[in-house]
This record gives structure tokens, C-alpha cells and sequence, in this order.
């Protein structure tokens, strides 16, 4: 009995001596594996279309069954999308809510990330969670269940636990997050992110000053040059950046106001009425009792020439509320905006109004001819 004590401790010693090497089942298991494997993908569709990253990796853990599920093995579809009318691509039938459904098929798992943000971020029943915190995790979970994502009651509470339980939450911070002996540059990189997130820190050097009764050496001269310089380059270059972060539908379709001051100096137009703007062209919201003749009038354009900015022929009935530009429309709207998933009811002049576009530039980015129609569900592109 006692050489049989003393040979369990042996064993038990022995893989003391070599656990640390070995990695804990929560660092082996096939969540972790899934997001190990995706998180940067994951990362680089928040960048380029705003939906936050823990979301994506949750969906894609949930929907996917980290990979594993024949939707996913088999046609690389990662977030459960079916076909839906408008959906011109491969296609593999699963049974899911009924028998026999049909659901979409990538040839890359690449495609699946895309198209999944693409699905958020042009459908208007979605266009509300852009409008919350990108760190929102929650709201964006039970957002995703109002909007209609899932059918499953439960379906918020399950992302939120995945998110929570795996951290993916410090994906939103928009890079991936090492472990092990750099824990502690991650640490510090991340407080520097979170800093930046609210606004560019700009280099504050100490003005040089020569001491009494001497001159200004070379040096000190030299590096305070340097440092205005760099200070310089920092401005244009935080300017460059936040110039080309890709901004949620609902940001880059928001209204601006034209102070009226401003819109004195640059547009001809009546000061009596707040003016607003939308893909850079100058607008009002009619009021009851307006007409187009009214307006024209009231901004010094000729009738037609206002009916020609907002794609009409002739004079129609102006509904309170309606957008009326003053000025022509764009050829195309701003990078970021690239197309619209077309609602019911919808049409290309209302379409081409919503995004302040041409009617005409739209008919032809679509390489439709004028007059066409289109039907729900349909891609309309905004951008050449």
C-alpha cells in the first residue's frame, strides 16, 4: 500500500511539474478556437461598417455553433441569413424554423462577415441600433431580437452571456487582445485607445525658454521646431482619420442645420426658416400651406427651377414635412454609403430624395433605364 501512496504522489507531482504548459479547457475549447479565428475579421467589418465587433462574434458563436454547423461547414453562411427575395446568389436548403428553408451560400467565410454587416446596415428596421453606443453591447442584443433578427425569446440573453463570458466586449476597442506576458502592454495600448476614442490628443510641448542672460541654444531651438512640426502633421493627420471613419447610415443621413449667418455668405436663399443639410445639398422641411411656387418664391428661384432640383416636372401636391431641396442634388453620396435595401412602397424618386442624389445619376449608377421599378427587397447602389 505504500509503494502504490507513493507512486500517486509520483504521477501527481509529475503533472504539477507540466501543467502550466498545458492550456485550460476554456483557452482549448471551440469558442475560444472561433474567436481566436475570426476576431480580426470581426474587428475589420466594425471599421468598415460600424456594427461592433462583440456583436459579430456572438452572432457568428451562436448562429454558427462556432463553425460547426452544416450551414457553416458547408456553405460558409455564419450568421443563419436566408435568401430572402433579393438574394441572387448560391443557395443550400437546411431545415430550421420550417422544413426545407432556403438560406445563403459564401464561397468564403469572408463573404458571410460582410454580407452579415451589409444585412444590418441597409435595412431601415435596423437603422436604429447605429444610432446607440458602439460599446452597447446590450442594447444592441436586444435591439437586434425588436428589429426582428431571431425569433427566439432568449436570443439577447444569449449574446449578451457569450460576450460577457468570453470579453468580447474589448474587441470593440477596435483591436485584438494578446495574452500571456504582453498583458500589460495591453493594458496601457488600451488606455490610449480609450483616450483616443473620445478625441485626438494633440503633443503639448513646453515652450522653450532660454535661460537668464543667455541666448537660445541651437538644440532647444532645433527640438521646439521639431515639436510644432510634429504637432502640425498630428492635426492633419487626426483631421485625414476621422474623415475616413466609416460612419453608421444614420449618422451620414442625419440633417445638419445651416446657421443662418453661414448661409447668408454662401446661399441665395430666405433666412426666414431654419435650413438644413443632407449630403451637402441645402434644404427645408415644407410646412402646411407651402407650395413649390411658394418656396421658390421665398428663396429667389424660379418655380421650375426648384421643381428640377427635387426631380419633378411639374407642381404636385407639397405634404408637410417633405424634403424640398434648394439647390441641385449630388451625383452620388459620401464614401461609406454605398446602397439601400429597397422597403415597401418605396421608389427611385423617393429614394434619390432621401439620400439627396439625382435622380437621374441613380438611374444610371444602376445602369437602369428611367422609369423602371423596383420591388421590396431590391439593392439600390448610391455610389459608383
Amino acid at each position: 500500500m505504500k509503494h502504490i501512496s507513493t507512486f500517486i504522489v509520483s504521477i501527481a507531482c509529475l503533472f504539477a511539474a507540466f501543467s502550466p504548459v498545458l492550456a485550460s479547457p476554456a483557452e482549448d475549447s471551440p469558442q475560444q478556437r472561433y474567436i481566436d479565428k475570426y476576431a480580426d475579421l470581426a474587428i475589420e467589418e466594425m471599421r468598415r461598417s460600424g456594427v461592433p465587433a462583440s456583436i459579430t462574434l456572438a452572432q457568428g458563436l451562436l448562429e454558427s455553433r462556432y463553425g460547426l454547423s452544416d450551414l457553416a461547414v458547408k456553405g460558409n453562411n455564419h450568421f443563419g441569413i436566408k435568401c430572402h427575395s433579393n438574394w441572387n446568389g448560391p443557395k443550400m436548403r437546411v431545415d430550421d424554423d420550417e422544413k426545407d428553408e432556403c438560406f445563403r451560400k459564401y464561397r468564403t467565410v469572408e463573404q458571410s462577415y460582410r454580407d452579415h454587416s451589409d444585412f444590418l446596415r441597409y435595412r431601415d428596421r435596423y437603422k436604429f441600433l447605429f444610432d446607440l453606443d458602439p460599446k452597447d453591447y446590450k442594447g444592441w442584443a436586444y435591439g437586434l431580437k425588436k428589429a426582428g433578427y431571431a425569433t427566439d425569446p432568449a436570443y439577447p440573453k444569449k449574446l449578451i452571456n457569450l460576450i460577457e463570458e468570453y470579453e468580447l466586449y474589448k474587441y470593440d476597442k477596435g483591436r485584438r487582445v494578446k495574452k500571456d506576458k504582453d498583458d500589460k502592454e495591453d493594458k496601457d495600448a488600451d488606455k490610449s485607445l480609450e483616450s483616443s476614442d473620445v478625441k485626438p490628443v494633440e503633443p503639448k510641448p513646453e515652450a522653450v525658454k532660454p535661460a537668464e542672460g543667455k541666448k537660445e541654444t541651437s538644440k532647444a531651438v532645433v527640438k521646439a521646431e521639431k515639436a510644432k512640426k510634429q504637432k502640425k502633421s498630428d492635426k492633419k493627420r487626426s483631421k485625414k482619420d476621422s474623415d475616413q471613419m466609416v460612419k453608421s447610415p444614420s449618422q451620414l443621413e442625419q440633417p445638419k442645420p445651416i446657421a443662418d449667418e453661414k448661409a447668408k455668405d454662401v446661399f441665395s436663399f430666405s433666412l426666414s426658416r431654419q435650413k438644413y443639410s443632407l449630403n451637402g445639398v441645402p434644404f427645408i422641411y415644407a410646412s402646411k400651406g407651402d407650395t413649390y411656387a411658394s418656396i421658390a418664391a421665398a428663396n429667389n428661384l424660379f418655380p421650375k427651377e426648384l421643381l428640377r432640383f427635387n426631380d419633378l416636372d411639374a407642381e404636385k401636391e407639397l405634404l408637410p414635412g417633405t424634403i424640398v431641396y434648394l439647390q441641385h442634388k449630388k451625383k452620388q453620396t459620401v464614401k461609406g454609403l454605398d446602397k439601400h435595401v429597397v422597403e415597401e412602397g418605396e421608389t427611385m424618386r423617393s429614394i434619390a430624395q432621401r439620400y439627396g442624389v439625382r435622380l437621374k445619376n441613380l438611374y444610371k449608377i444602376n445602369e437602369m433605364a428611367d422609369g423602371s421599378i423596383i420591388r421590396e427587397g431590391d439593392i439600390i447602389k448610391l455610389r459608383k
